[in-house]
């Protein structure tokens, strides 16, 4: 979907740089072609709270019909606030405090995605404490490598997360000595912004072997989760701003061996909102260096933290020279006291200049939810288009 130079410039016209700009028919049209590619195979989809938690973007989000996977007590209570059904609300991270399993254990959610012994006795403990049962499932390390930046690989022996093969008999002996636990599924998460699909391939021949080990054992459960991590196209967002969600749900089709009657869920974040959100930003000076020159803007790193965070690509246009050819080199830096406050290094764009409107695109997940006040910076403003 093509930037809009004159709805841009117009918004910046009434709202002070830097901003998030949400295009909500684009999140509309995202959402619905999840939501179908999903519905053929009967799948159930929930959405990563963790990308983008702005309130009305949720509310568009639950109003369509997907559950919320949540990594916080705050998460939970946010889903809940903004319209998800608590029964379709997957609680998962490695680290879950008593506070945050009790406010799980309150709102009956549909499931504790558990990583650890310890924490499936601690769930326990205090669902005891409640007279409650909890649902959980077992999050497992498949050991499968995602193709992705370390940092969001998860589905490795080396990460923190998940429990090991070696583990499971101990697991099982504990759950079955734990009279408040009900064992409801198998939860697996390999990464995040996954481009090369055969690592979900890769994913469902272990999660087959995995489940396997549990029919063996006589252990039948009412779901598999296989979580999200579907990238998206940060380079050509203009030609490809929606996903391959069909594509994507088909190689579940083809390679996972459901049990009958068992439900297949994901748990999607950046593949429904990412391409919906650019950050707006104006260039506040031109400098040019010795090797290259520098475009800095009133936007940094504590608005977009990605591409100092993960060396993320973010593609970035002037708006405000749209219609001019791009024959110019720039770094585009940020004005944080930090030299990792780049977004993009000989980034081609038109002769730029002081003033000039910047769109730094796909913004929508991990941009906002990951701002923070650094050199005490007020909170960049969301702005809303149609």
């Amino acid at each position: 979907m093509k930037l809009d130079k004159n709805k841009i410039l117009e918004k910046v016209a009434h709202h002070k740089t830097p901003f998030y700009l949400y295009n909500l028919t684009l999140l509309e049209e995202t959402l619905e072609t999840a939501k179908k590619a999903a519905k053929k195979y009967n799948y159930h989809v929930h959405y990563a709270l963790k990308a983008n938690c702005d309130e009305r973007v949720l509310n568009l989000i639950s109003q369509s019909g997907f559950g919320a996977d949540c990594v916080s007590g705050n998460e939970i209570l946010k889903a809940i606030e903004t319209g998800f059904s608590k029964e379709n609300i997957a609680f998962a991270g490695v680290g879950k405090t008593d506070d945050e399993i009790n406010i799980g254990l309150d709102n009956d959610i549909f499931t504790f995605n558990c990583e650890s012994i310890q924490e499936i006795e601690v769930i326990n403990e205090l669902a005891a404490k409640k007279g409650k049962i909890a649902p959980i499932a077992l999050r497992i390390n498949p050991n499968v490598n995602a193709n992705t930046h370390k940092y969001i690989t998860t589905g490795l022996e080396e990460n923190k997360f998940g429990i090991n093969r070696w583990e499971f008999e101990k697991v099982i002996q504990v759950i079955q000595n734990a009279s408040n636990i009900k064992l409801k599924g198998l939860h697996f998460h390999i990464g995040s912004q996954i481009v090369d699909l055969s690592a979900y391939r890769s994913l469902c021949i272990k999660v087959n072997e995995i489940q396997n080990w549990f029919v063996e054992n006589h252990i039948l459960l009412e779901h598999i989760n296989v979580g999200g991590g579907l990238g998206i196209d940060y380079y050509q967002p203009d030609i490809n701003p929606i996903v391959d969600f069909e594509g994507f749900f088909a190689i579940f089709n083809d390679f996972l061996e459901l049990q009958p009657h068992q439900e297949l869920h994901f748990e999607l974040g950046r593949a429904l909102v990412a391409t919906m959100g650019d950050l707006i930003t104006k260039v506040l000076y031109i400098k040019n260096g010795q090797r290259t020159n520098f475009a800095i803007t009133d936007a940094g790193m504590t608005e977009l933290i990605r591409p100092a965070l993960y060396q993320a690509y973010h593609k970035i246009d002037n708006v405000s020279k749209q219609d001019e050819t791009s024959d110019q080199f720039y770094d585009v830096v940020g004005p944080i006291c930090e030299s990792s406050d780049c977004f993009g290094k000989r980034v081609k764009l038109p002769l730029t200049e002081r003033g000039d409107i910047l769109a730094i695109r796909c913004a929508g997940a991990y941009g906002e939810v990951m701002a923070n006040n650094y050199n005490l910076r007020e909170k960049a403003e969301v702005v809303f288009i149609q």
